[in-house]
């Protein structure tokens, strides 16, 4: 199917962009990476009136750490954060996900900041934000807004975005002798996850400070196991926490049964992956220094 007649506009600036979309609102749609957006317009699901890219504004398509946190811009590539030295030293968890993304062909043109704004349960990286305890900040005409990650995501395809707003960064906490893991399912390379388990732990004095789960495709948008984190804050980095907190995140998990499996399955492979997970990110912690 061919998209329905629209306008486009291609901005110099943010400031240019956010007032075009101050004065439309719903009538435009956000392009960055065009890999969501794209297939939704020629299945009309969408029918926008405008088209804003936004590939032309410069600054967008950093990611670099300031202040405490990992900043990752609107325009910054799946295969960027593939890429990033700084994400395989400090950010484990981001580091796993990325390479997981889809196919080669979407990582070289989708963003990071498209696939949070889409808003697919099915989607990797919102899990990875829920996770790391991620930041969301959002720009529009009248100013700057923060949404923590585990208040972004409404429901299937929805977020706490308005239709003024632009996303255009998310802000990651640096955390020292932190370990992660993303351990997804999948039938073929570049499918949807059949289910899929976002870990990060930090620790501390030996035992497990903080830790962070997001789950993919078994909701109806990511969810984070907060039953979970709560029993391993504290912890001893035990089989018996790992299991338990395991247990937790699979009770979280609300899955449907489809053609990749039963909803009974999925629960099961939360379990397992988030068991696992904590096993390599424990480790992992310990070897960067967590203490």
């Amino acid at each position: 199917m061919l998209p329905p007649r629209f306008d486009y506009l291609a901005p110099r600036s943010l400031d240019e962009a956010l007032e075009f979309l101050d004065g439309h609102g719903d009538d435009a749609k956000v392009l960055a990476g065009g890999q969501s957006l794209i297939p939704v317009l020629k299945l009309r699901f969408a029918s926008p009136a405008w088209l804003v890219d936004i590939n032309r504004i410069p600054g967008l398509d950093e990611i670099a750490e300031q202040d405490g946190h990992l900043r990752v811009g609107a325009l910054v590539r799946h295969r960027d954060a593939e890429r990033s030295p700084v994400l395989r030293e400090r950010y484990p968890t981001m580091a796993e996900a990325a390479p997981q993304v889809s196919d080669p062909l979407v990582r070289n043109l989708g963003t990071v900041c498209g696939s949070l704004a889409h808003a697919d349960p099915s989607g990797d990286w919102g899990a990875v934000m829920l996770a790391m305890d991620a930041d969301l900040v959002a720009r529009s005409k009248s100013g700057t807004r923060t949404i923590a990650a585990r208040d972004f995501f409404d429901g299937p395809f929805t977020t706490a975005l308005r239709p003024d707003e632009l996303l255009v960064e998310a802000r990651v906490p640096a955390r020292p002798g932190t370990g992660g893991a993303y351990l997804k399912l999948e039938r073929k390379v570049g499918d949807f996850a059949t289910a899929a388990v976002a870990v990060r732990v930090t620790m501390s004095d030996g035992r497990i400070g903080e830790a962070g789960i997001g789950l993919t495709a078994v909701g109806p948008n990511n969810l984070k196991a907060t039953e979970a984190e709560a029993a391993l804050a504290g912890a001893d980095p035990s089989d018996e926490a790992f299991r338990e907190a395991a247990e937790l995140a699979a009770r979280a998990a609300s899955p449907s049964t489809d053609m990749r499996g039963s909803a009974e399955y999925k629960r099961n492979i939360v379990r397992v992956f988030t068991e696992r997970g904590l096993r390599r990110s424990v480790a992992m912690a310990i070897a960067d220094g967590g203490a």
